[in-house]
């Protein structure tokens, strides 16, 4: 099987009109022959239920610190409200999809992460919580529903091996996932048309984006919060093999088609 990873965060969640095109486009690469997977965050709907329920959500360097509470607003997010909505349109759209929780069999592995420097986080280590690095990707599962021409609709929980639920950062669950099913593409889909040399200015967007220059821009402040984590994860994918990476957004009727057939013309193709 030749897979496709597309990753979603969960501020598309919230858009009818996006998920709509997402929905489409997945079904135009499943017409080349390519099985899917969609992985999904949940963001913003995990920072709005937070602030509903009294609680404060502290992000260090584009990363959500994820203490007792957050993880269960985390849980009900992912497992409920956003899953729910992505199957919903892909219904409407006659996708055969099915809800799966990185929690599930042994689909996303992971230990609690120790507290560690990271990219905008200033000179101290970070302790982030029920906070997950992944140990490894099970794709029985996925496969299972691959092979059955269903779309997996794939949350970012994860679990140790005590089964202790963690957070997982959804741009590394979809990278990770990607290289478990050697796939031919990864898709970040994100509310910008890719990596832009000013945030303000969607005209900015650099089609095609190499390692160095990316280090470059994050040095000089230009990429910043959490775009940061998204390349860094990324370029680390692209030296273990992974065959390219994309980011984009959703606003292009046909965009991931597009993408793939002529890498950076309405995204960001990042390269080695």
């Amino acid at each position: 099987m030749k897979w496709v990873v597309v990753k979603i965060g969960g501020g598309l969640a919230n858009n009818t009109e996006s998920l709509a095109r997402i929905a489409s486009d997945i079904e135009a690469l499943r017409g080349q022959g390519l099985a899917a997977v969609l992985v999904h965050g949940g963001g913003p709907q995990a920072t709005d239920l937070s602030k509903k329920l009294g609680l404060s959500t502290q992000m260090v360097g584009g990363r959500r610190v994820t203490c007792e509470s957050t993880l269960e607003v985390m849980k009900m997010v992912l497992c409920g409200s956003v899953s729910t909505t992505i199957l919903s349109a892909f219904r409407k759209a006659g996708i055969p999809a099915a809800p799966l929780s990185g929690v599930a069999d042994d689909v996303i592995q992971a230990n609690r992460r120790p507290p560690r420097i990271v990219s905008g986080g200033g000179a101290d280590p970070i302790d982030f919580g029920h906070v997950g690095d992944i140990e490894q990707i099970g794709t029985r599962l996925l496969v299972t529903l691959g092979s059955a021409g269903i779309v997996p609709v794939l949350n970012s929980l994860g679990a140790d091996h005590e089964g202790n639920v963690l957070n997982i950062n959804a741009d590394i669950a979809a990278t990770r996932v990607a290289e478990a099913l050697g796939a031919e593409a990864l898709f970040l889909v994100t509310g910008a048309p890719g990596v832009l040399q000013d945030p303000e200015d969607p005209t900015t967007r650099i089609p095609i984006l190499d390692e160095s220059s990316s280090e470059y821009w994050i040095r000089e402040g230009t990429i910043s919060g959490g775009m940061i984590p998204k390349l860094e994860e990324s370029f680390g994918a692209l030296r273990r093999g992974l065959g390219c990476v994309h980011i984009l957004d959703a606003a292009t009727p046909g965009g991931l088609k597009k993408e793939w057939n002529e890498p950076g013309s309405v995204g960001t193709a990042l390269r080695l």
